[in-house]
């Protein structure tokens, strides 16, 4: 998948993440703002990393600024916000 332009999925409310997405410089850079980043900073990384490998994505930016999302849920964002930046304006 080809990130062409940035994209956005998610909101700021609790128990979800907001997640963007834009196009990378070759590499994965991924930005976590978390109130549990204490607790689970590798696990959220983990599934962030997980998904862009699946989806075949290997240039991008991604910020994720979460409230506490369960994996699903931050998953979900990921994808989405993938898909969106991926299609033409």
């Amino acid at each position: 998948m080809i990130i062409k332009h940035p994209a956005v999925c998610g909101t700021l409310e609790s128990s979800d993440v907001m997640i963007t997405v834009a196009p990378g410089n070759g590499e994965v850079a991924i930005d976590l703002d978390s109130t549990v980043d204490m607790y689970y900073h590798d696990a959220i990384i983990r599934v962030i990393e997980d998904v862009l490998r699946a989806e075949g994505v290997d240039s991008v930016q991604v910020s994720a600024v979460d409230h506490g999302a369960l994996d699903c849920t931050i998953k979900a964002r990921l994808k989405t916000a993938l898909v969106r930046s991926s299609k033409e304006d």
